[in-house]
Order: structure tokens, then C-alpha cells, then sequence
């Protein structure tokens, strides 16, 4: 496929090059080739099994856990590619942040769910540093004002809603350039996913962010480019209003349109 997302406007932080993917002999992701672009949203849509979450998981090496999976092809950040045998896969998940679909918060208080990643990275012992920076992740996540009285509290006792936006503050907490979410909002009400768009639209002034969505709607709301994705093939990638008006392949119309999938 042509790239047509390659205009210069914006400086690319990651280089997909012929990405296959497998686990044992499946052959999940195939030929895989997209440029992402600094300081944007990129959606990644598609049907069920498609390979969406495999792939995002790919950009920070979270497959690698996985017994009996293969990958070939290139996956460059900053022209580095993330798999190469120099590279530490620990600090490419330092940089390559990920927010999962359900709200996975650790069964412990507010601050501590913020201070305890900063703690095991190193960051200093400094309780006064320390509370600076976790009061600057929650601002960032748009929970400081909702928490700053209850610190000590469970995070089991937030919302649904607030849960997801602490899990994205103890992401930002360690400082990641790319941020990943994998469906963050498919378990929240309207409300809840209206405040995490509007996190994520934020949040790109200083990060570059990748979405998986189910969510067409939510996928044209604040992506600024969209990857289709078909029985682990790229069908179609492009600027997100020139996808969902109008999509070079039919396959693309018959699913945004809702004729399958």
C-alpha cells in the first residue's frame, strides 16, 4: 500500500515495516506497513479478531511475554528498531506507555497507584518530589481536583470513569513519549468516554497517541488518522475524515457504514 500520510507536517515517531506477526502457526498480522506521526491520534478500527490489539501490543513489546509467538518485519522508534537485540524491551515500555480496555488500578490507595511505578523506576525518595510528581500525572489526567482529598483512599472506591483516568495518570507518571489504549473506554458510560476523549484529544499536545476502538464515532471524534484493519491485513490508511467520507476501498465504505462486522 501507498503511504499517503507522509507530508511532512508532522515529524514521525514510528516506522511499521512489513510487520508479521504469529502466534504458533496462526498467522495474526501480515505485511503491516504504516507510518505514525508525532502529536496525533491514531485510530485503529476494525471487526472482532482482526488483530487490533495484537498489533498495538506489538509497538511496546507486550507480545513478548506470550509463549510460542514469532515476529518479523521492523517496528522503528526514532529509527531504532524496538526489537533489536540492544534494545531493552523494559525501557521500550518505559516510552510506550499502554492503558488497557477494563480499568486495571492496583489494589492499593490513590497515591500509592501513582508513586508506586514512580518508586520501582528508580525516581527519587524525595516524599516531597515525589508528591509533586503524582500531583502533576493526576492534573494531567484530569482527576486532581475529584481526588486531592482522598489520596489515602482505596482506588477501588473511585468510578468506573475516575479509575480509567488514574490508570492513565500512573502511565504518565513515568514520563512515556507514546501512549497506547486499547479500548479504554469500552466499559464506561457516555459520560465516563466523554471525559477520556477529551483527555486524549489533550493529552496529544505532548504525546503521541494510538487507539484501538470499536467505536466509529469515537474514532472520527478524535483521531486525526485511522488504520483499517481486515483479518490481520492493513485494508486502508488514512487521514481520518478522508477514511470515513471517503474510503478508497469498498471493504472500508461496507464496514463504517455498518454493512458488516
Amino acid at each position: 500500500m501507498v503511504d499517503k500520510i507522509n507530508n511532512g507536517k508532522n515529524e514521525l515517531r514510528m516506522k511499521i515495516k512489513n510487520l508479521d506477526f504469529y502466534y504458533d502457526n496462526s498467522h495474526v498480522l501480515k505485511k503491516i506497513n504504516i507510518n505514525i506521526k508525532k502529536n496525533i491520534i491514531t485510530a485503529i478500527i476494525g471487526p472482532s479478531g482482526c488483530g487490533k490489539s495484537t498489533f498495538i501490543r506489538t509497538l511496546n513489546r507486550m507480545n513478548d511475554i506470550i509463549p510460542s509467538t514469532k515476529i518479523y518485519g521492523e517496528i522503528l522508534l526514532d529509527n531504532e528498531n524496538i526489537y533489536s537485540d540492544k534494545v531493552d524491551a523494559v525501557e521500550i515500555r518505559r516510552k510506550v506507555g499502554m492503558v488497557f480496555q477494563k480499568p486495571n488500578p492496583f489494589p492499593k490507595s490513590i497515591f500509592e497507584n501513582i508513586a508506586y511505578g514512580l518508586k520501582i523506576n528508580g525516581f527519587s525518595k524525595d516524599k516531597n518530589k515525589l508528591m509533586e510528581r503524582v500531583q502533576k500525572s493526576l492534573e494531567a489526567a484530569a482527576l486532581w481536583e475529584e481526588v486531592k482529598d482522598r489520596l489515602n483512599t482505596s482506588a477501588f472506591d473511585l468510578s468506573g470513569g475516575q479509575q480509567q483516568r488514574l490508570c492513565i495518570a500512573r502511565t504518565l507518571a513515568i514520563k512515556p513519549e507514546i501512549i497506547l489504549f486499547d479500548e479504554p473506554c469500552s466499559a464506561l458510560d457516555p459520560i465516563a468516554t466523554s471525559k477520556i476523549e477529551e483527555l486524549m484529544i489533550k493529552l496529544k499536545e505532548e504525546y503521541t497517541i494510538i487507539i484501538v476502538t470499536h467505536n466509529m464515532q469515537q474514532a472520527a471524534r478524535i483521531s486525526d488518522y485511522t488504520a483499517f484493519l481486515m483479518m490481520g491485513e492493513l485494508i486502508e490508511f488514512d487521514e481520518t475524515e478522508r477514511l470515513f467520507t471517503k474510503p478508497s476501498q469498498k471493504i472500508t465504505e461496507d464496514y463504517i457504514t455498518g454493512r458488516f462486522g
